[in-house]
């Protein structure tokens, strides 16, 4: 059960990573969240939901 659970957590930081990677190019900043801001939480969420992943990746070969 946990295995499934990382996995849609990892696919769900990755997908909505490079959405808001995606938003960043597209946004102007009307607001006080500026472009650098949204593609940086993007590229978090994108690394952590890669790193996820990965171990569910290894996980599944065991």
């Amino acid at each position: 059960m946990r295995k499934h659970i990382q996995l849609i957590l990892a696919i769900s930081m990755a997908s909505f990573g490079a959405i808001l990677i995606l938003t960043a190019f597209f946004v102007p900043p009307l607001g006080m969240i500026d472009a650098s801001v949204l593609a940086a939480f993007g590229e978090i969420l994108t690394f952590a939901g890669t790193v996820l992943g990965i171990d569910y990746m290894y996980r599944q070969k065991e």
